[in-house]
């Protein structure tokens, strides 16, 4: 049946961020269409919390403390996933750290900070899921990329560097992996109702400019950013490898800063 493409019965999942937001969401989604998966975060506590929530629902999950920052700390994880499973068919990366400040105000420190999470974290879960899935002839890996890669404001230049380097890194590894049988994607979410963007949420003018900018005139919840990541997971996307997928609201569709009259 065509629906059954959306399945991911068998398959063993890693999404690491599963403690909260996105990768909280995308773990729950992941293990309601099937999955076996590993609930992955830097706090082991909220995975264990995740991992519960999917068994106490009929699920299959464990949990486990990883930080992707430690390149030979994926690469244990993700051999102790192989050996547990026996495979691991999806890995979905959504850990992003934000320093909201101008170029010129930018730290070394802060600049470090925010690149060795986003970039080299998404670096180290891409390269160590795809060895394993390369070796095994199949696999589906989604990297969470932002409209940032595309669209900026100020404040957020280095945010958006590792945004759209996030982009390169998938469709490269996409190239280099397709013959293996690896399809390789990124997630571009717009605003999305998360602790990253709880700095936002408490500024009534920046959330309420936020909601505006978007066609839909809203925020986003997790599970709409984790519905599209099961898709690229899925059989139903089994064409579908070096792509980013917009889940913005629309808001890099549109200017939006005025309507013509009569219209």
């Amino acid at each position: 049946m065509t629906g059954d493409r959306f399945r991911l019965d068998g398959r063993t999942a890693a999404v690491i961020g599963a403690g909260s937001g996105i990768g909280e969401a995308v773990a729950r989604a992941c293990a309601e269409q099937g999955a076996r998966v590993f609930c992955l975060d830097k706090d082991g506590d909220k995975a264990t919390a995740t991992a519960k929530a999917i068994n106490d629902a009929n699920g299959k999950a464990e949990a486990a403390s990883l930080d992707i920052r430690k390149g030979a700390e994926v690469e244990t994880c993700f051999e102790q996933i192989r050996g547990r499973a026996g495979r691991l068919d999806a890995c979905v990366c959504t850990p992003s750290i934000n320093v909201r400040k101008t170029l010129l105000a930018y730290s070394e420190e802060e600049f470090e900070k925010v690149v060795a999470l986003n970039l080299r974290g998404s670096f180290n879960v891409l390269r160590a899921a795809g060895r394993l899935m390369s070796a095994a002839g199949t696999g589906s890996i989604v990297l969470v990329s932002s409209i940032r890669s595309q669209v900026v404001e100020p404040g957020q230049g280095v945010y958006a560097m590792t945004k759209a380097g996030i982009v390169q890194l998938a469709r490269t590894a996409a190239s280099e992996l397709g013959a293996n049988g690896v399809r390789v994607n990124a997630l571009a979410p717009g605003v999305v109702d998360t602790p990253l963007t709880a700095p936002i949420k408490a500024n009534p003018a920046w959330y309420g400019a936020y909601a505006d900018k978007s066609i839909l005139k809203r925020w986003a919840d997790p599970p709409e950013m984790a519905w599209p990541v099961v898709f690229l997971l899925s059989d139903a996307a089994s064409y579908m490898t070096g792509s980013v997928l917009f889940v913005d609201g629309g808001w890099t569709a549109h200017d939006g800063r005025f309507s013509p009259p009569g219209m």
